[in-house]
């Protein structure tokens, strides 16, 4: 044990002299230390996974240092809810757009009154103010805590286009605003009241901006600007947003980290970019355009909360057919008892959402720092109010205190895997190809908790918030009997009706997805139940796939294999409440949306992931990548396109373009290999799973609506999806983030059937962000992923 730490020490030695620029991973090939697979080299006193070494748990290192005896003695933390503000607009003339404007001021809640100090929100970026030779270097539009660059990290215009103003910005007008910051970690913000705190840049998560007092954090230069350093803004709970259909949100994410890119405790990078997964937002507000931003800087996301198919008039297909026969069925909660129509297919309801970093390299570090959070959105039926009877809601456990979005009975689980030094500092290898597994799972970042609940029907809204832990939640009572419950949405869409799991054992949750379920404690009181467990049955001892699962009285004793196997939550069941939901027991044909159909595509896709050596990243003149990806040189995870070449991450290297927006096609996603497993997620559109190429599909995947696939070892998955609404860069990958990250992603380019003055009816050119400014460079599209080329033979 001790020799496994020892080589920990000396791992993070290692990373200190890289990121601090003392050494290049070119330097550790020279020295030997280093393989050409990428990985550092199994030697004594380097690598705690050489045989020498003893360490016991799937971290390949010591276990983390938490006393015996924590379970289940913390109360369980619900999401910190964000407070929403009102927006003020402001007519103006953009003399960079030279057209009449709308802009809007974050106002202080609940009130008219502009924040003091906070600049206006606008279609096209304050980064073209910054660029524009009118007023050169005007500190009103500089970076405010380095001087440097723009105060807006969202790129501003290029000669030839505005490509990141935002889309339908006047149609889809937004309505509420969220100020956020991403800093560094409140003091005294703990896993456990037991463990230590965790220190300012071992975390950095999400806070609100607008009503805190920001702490500088101390630095070796006290005359740089305040907050040069980082500011402790950062909420160790994750927080939680709520949205509504028709209620468009401007979300300003400031960047309050540490200018110093070294002082990250050991990993993460402080260029961030939040994509919003799986919302329908235009590109420029996805969050994976290559738009990451700096310390310093804001970047303002139009979220448009649109319905898809909002546009389905345009692009008719035979799946509309009863959807055009009665087309007004999608709706939204009006703040008043009531409902709003909202344009849109009712079938593609979103409801389990959340949103996290996505800088392309450096996404497993950051978000597995704490960098997301999760979003509810609430539509007429899913409007998170159950004593309302209108014909449309579904009365799904949540409250009655408020018109929508009640969260008293509706409760989000952000399952995380973490693992701590021996300092019980947060803990991350960067030098792991396969995928980082920790040796605890946290729930809302709350160390084992418990939950009190009363004797009635609760939802909860499960997220798998891994890097590359799989899990296999199962549901057993004190007694360690399994407890029937039932699921009703998967990667926050609804299966068509509520689906018993009658032996209490979900199927496995792959990162990145969500699964819904809905639990009756008043009936598992009736039948003898005092407390349930959700217990993890999944063993996973490496990054690259898990073991299997075990038998409930195996999980509940324990593995010292996997000490992430076993109960991670404990609910306590209290006396009777009044419950007005829905029972799914009496009735179990109760219809929660309706199946789309599946029809012939206009196109066929097949896109195979894969473990294929070193990959092409740096094929670009000087060896560099798009963007910047570090001291990476291998790049051992792929993506082959219709039978072609296999490429790793370059942004600038289009792999499927879709020239039509509305047009149908299906899309087969292929596991090159028995000895992993990749979790496939698709940005900006949901698909509808079809097969799997003959092995069985899950009845919580069956035709329903999802977007995130795992494909299970040498498997494959078929899919229908249709794209439309919105247009631009966007990205599909493996949800391993490690694998997303070294550098399993492809970049996906869909055309605006537009007029001529519209910059999305034509290829979108990669920005490159840097301190200063931004550069741009063009892209190219891969001629099999072009469907305007003739066919090229396999």
């Amino acid at each position: 044990m001790l020799e496994a730490e020892n080589a920990r020490k000396n791992r993070l030695e290692i990373v200190k002299a890289l990121s601090h620029g003392q050494i290049t991973k070119r330097d550790l090939f020279k020295w030997g230390i280093f393989t050409t697979a990428g990985l550092l080299a199994a030697k004594h006193g380097l690598s705690p996974f050489a045989q020498s070494a003893y360490a016991a748990v799937p971290t390949g290192t010591p276990p983390s240092p938490v006393p015996p005896g924590l379970k289940f003695k913390q109360p369980f933390r619900r999401l910190e809810e964000l407070q929403p503000l009102p927006l003020k607009p402001v007519q103006y003339y953009d003399s960079q757009s030279r057209q009449n404007e709308t802009q809007y001021q974050f106002c202080a809640p609940g009130t008219s009154t502009p924040l003091a100090n906070c600049k206006s929100a606008l279609k096209t970026s304050w980064h073209s103010h910054y660029d524009d030779p009118a007023h050169p270097q005007d500190p009103e539009y500089t970076n405010p805590v380095t001087g440097i660059g723009p105060c807006e990290g969202r790129p501003g215009m290029r000669s030839d286009g505005d490509y990141f103003a935002h889309q339908r910005w006047d149609e889809m007008a937004p309505k509420v605003g969220y100020l956020l910051s991403l800093g560094q970690i409140k003091g005294n913000s703990k896993f456990d009241p037991v463990l230590p705190a965790q220190a300012p840049n071992s975390v950095w998560s999400f806070g609100n901006r607008f009503n805190v007092n920001p702490v500088a954090s101390a630095g070796p230069d006290p005359t740089k600007p305040a907050g040069y350093y980082g500011l402790q803004t950062g909420s160790v709970v994750p927080p939680l947003m709520k949205m509504r259909y028709g209620e468009p949100v401007l979300c300003r994410i400031h960047n309050d980290l540490p200018v110093d890119r070294t002082l990250n405790g050991g990993f993460g990078r402080n260029e961030i970019s939040t994509h919003f997964h799986n919302a329908h937002n235009g590109a420029e507000s996805d969050g994976a355009c290559n738009a990451y931003h700096f310390p310093g800087t804001f970047y303002d996301y139009h979220w448009s909360a649109a319905l898809a198919r909002r546009d389905w008039a345009t692009y008719k297909q035979p799946m509309d057919a009863g959807f055009m026969q009665n087309p007004n069925r999608a709706w939204t909660p009006n703040g008043h008892g009531g409902l709003d129509p909202v344009q849109g297919d009712f079938r593609e309801y979103q409801g389990t959402m959340w949103f996290h970093d996505h800088r392309f390299f450096f996404t497993a570090e950051n978000v597995h720092k704490g960098n997301f959070a999760m979003c509810n959105m609430y539509s007429g039926s899913d409007r998170g109010n159950e004593g309302i009877t209108d014909g449309v809601n579904l009365k799904l456990p949540s409250g009655t205190a408020a018109d929508w979005g009640n969260t008293e009975y509706d409760v989000n689980l952000a399952i995380s895997n973490p693992a701590l030094d021996p300092q019980a500092q947060l803990y991350f290898d960067i030098f792991d190809t396969d995928g980082f597994l920790g040796d605890l799972l946290l729930v809302n970042n709350t160390y084992y908790p418990y939950l009190d609940v009363k004797a009635r029907r609760y939802r909860f809204r499960t997220l798998n918030a891994s890097m590359a832990r799989f899990i296999k939640l199962a549901l057993v009572d004190q007694n360690r009997n399994p407890v029937p419950f039932h699921f009703i949405a998967n990667d926050g869409n609804f299966v068509p009706r509520p689906i018993l799991i009658s032996n209490g054992i979900m199927d496995e949750q792959s990162p990145a997805e969500r699964y819904d379920i809905v639990i009756d404690f008043a009936r598992a009181k009736a039948r003898g139940a005092t407390k349930l467990y959700l217990v993890n049955l999944l063993q996973q001892t490496g990054g690259r796939k898990p073991d299997g699962a075990v038998s409930i009285g195996q999980a509940m004793t324990g593995l010292s294999v996997d000490p992430t196997v076993g109960p991670i939550i404990e609910f306590r069941i209290g006396a009777t409440a009044t419950d007005q939901s829905v029972d799914f027991f009496l009735n179990p044909n109760k219809a929660l949306t309706e199946q789309i159909p599946i029809i012939a595509p206009t196109r066929t896709r097949t896109i195979e992931f894969v473990r294929s050596g070193n990959g092409d990243s740096r094929a670009n003149p000087g060896g560099v990548c798009i963007p910047e990806c570090g001291d990476i040189e291998s790049f051992p995870w792929s993506v082959k396109v219709n039978g072609q070449a296999a490429h790793s991450l370059n942004a600038s290297r289009i792999s499927l373009l879709m020239p039509n927006p509305g047009e149908v096609e299906h899309w087969t996603l292929v596991n090159g290999g028995g000895g992993w497993d990749h979790p496939i997620h698709l940005h900006f559109e949901e698909g509808v799973t079809m097969n799997r190429g003959g092995a069985p599909i899950p009845n919580t995947e069956l035709n329903v609506r999802k977007d995130v696939w795992r494909l299970r070892p040498s498997g494959r998955v078929t899919f229908q999806v249709r794209f439309g609404e919105f247009a631009g860069s966007y990205v599909a990958h493996c949800h391993n983030t490690t694998h997303e990250d070294f550098a399993m992603l492809l970049r996906y380019q869909l055309l605006k059937a537009a007029d001529a003055n519209d910059p999305q009816r034509v290829i979108t050119p990669v920005p490159i962000p840097t301190e200063s400014g931004c550069n741009w460079h063009d892209s190219e599209v891969l001629p099999e992923g072009d469907p305007r080329l003739p066919i090229i033979p396999g």
